[in-house]
């Protein structure tokens, strides 16, 4: 998979990688009748030092990518590969060493964050949990690690409720930071902050990207911005991955009909330019996963399927240097 980027050190590879939720009925007796397939064999890599921006609409299993990769959830199938190391197969004390080297930054910074818990207990419950460092020393490393991400150190011992949602965000990324990860899933850490305040989080987080050399999967809806902080880009569609290239070849070339559509929508600041443009307006609603449909799981909105598309499910192939699709009629 991906051989033509060999060049770079791959620190992440996910292999045909499934999430299925079941689902049952009965009261007494739960039957399992089917099952909503949230991520349904997802592939891509992740290089070191790299930002991957994974973008799609809401409800196309985004967010379970990001939290089955780290085992948050189980996965039903596939295999995630981190630093050489099958994540799938470790167990007890084996996947919790691995763990610190991977952590997440959730979206909601109020619902995140313990209320009933101080910053310093926060931000310092990963290096207790697990042995790191405690009492003084404990202490110290929570105020550095507040400095780092533009706190007062001085404010460990306030609760959050006390913090703007931007300072919370802030907290996060600091509790993310505890462990010195190598891989960090940032999982739309900006789209629950006032559009003045995303820019200083995101400005913050490609500031420690450099400092620290951490290597970052994205997830969004914002595709400006993702453009902005990405260096390349997947896009996701009812659980499958549709596209994958560099963040520019994939905004000037999009090869699938859904990512052009996607980018059709974003608004360009040059009215000359975006009178002449065309948006591509998709009809319909996102199929249900628990029924995705035969085919290509895009068929029942695209505008140029054939009938091969309601047949066949599309490889997701190389199909120029660096560029992935998975579309019947890319080239």
């Amino acid at each position: 998979m991906m051989a033509a980027e060999n060049e770079k050190e791959t620190l992440v590879q996910v292999h045909h990688l499934k999430k299925y939720f079941p689902v049952t009925r009965g009261l007494v007796i739960q039957r399992h009748v089917g099952d909503i397939k949230a991520v349904d064999g997802v592939s891509f890599d992740i290089h070191k030092g790299e930002t991957l921006g994974l973008v799609g609409e809401t409800g196309s299993g985004k967010t379970t990518v990001g939290r089955t990769m780290l085992r948050l959830y189980e996965p039903t199938d596939g295999r995630v590969i981190f630093d050489d190391v099958d994540l799938m197969t470790l167990k007890g004390g084996e996947l919790r060493n691995m763990r610190r080297r991977m952590q997440m930054i959730f979206q909601d910074p109020y619902a995140s964050l313990n209320p009933r818990m101080t910053v310093g207990s926060i931000v310092g419950e990963p290096l207790e949990v697990h042995g790191v460092a405690s009492g003084k020393e404990k202490r110290e490393q929570v105020q550095e690690l507040l400095r780092l991400v533009g706190l007062n150190p001085y404010f460990v011992n306030r609760y959050p409720h006390e913090f703007s949602g931007g300072q919370r965000q802030r907290i996060g990324i600091a509790r993310a930071l505890a462990l010195n990860p190598d891989l960090i899933i940032c999982d739309e850490p900006i789209s629950s902050l006032d559009v003045s305040i995303q820019a200083q989080v995101v400005n913050l987080m490609e500031d420690l990207q450099d400092q620290l050399g951490l290597t970052y999967l994205f997830i969004a809806h914002d595709l400006s911005m993702v453009r902005h902080i990405s260096d390349r880009m997947a896009v996701m569609y009812l659980g499958k991955i549709m596209e994958l290239a560099d963040r520019d070849e994939i905004y000037l070339n999009p090869l699938h009909p859904y990512t052009q559509a996607l980018m059709s929508a974003v608004p360009v600041p040059d009215p000359e330019v975006e009178e002449k443009r065309q948006r591509i307006i998709l009809e319909g609603d996102l199929p249900s996963p628990a029924h995705p449909p035969v085919g290509c799981n895009f068929n029942t909105r695209c505008p140029v399927a054939m009938e091969t598309c309601f047949e066949v499910e599309p490889e997701f192939i190389e199909v120029q240097k660096g560029h992935f699709c998975a579309c019947h009629l890319a080239k």
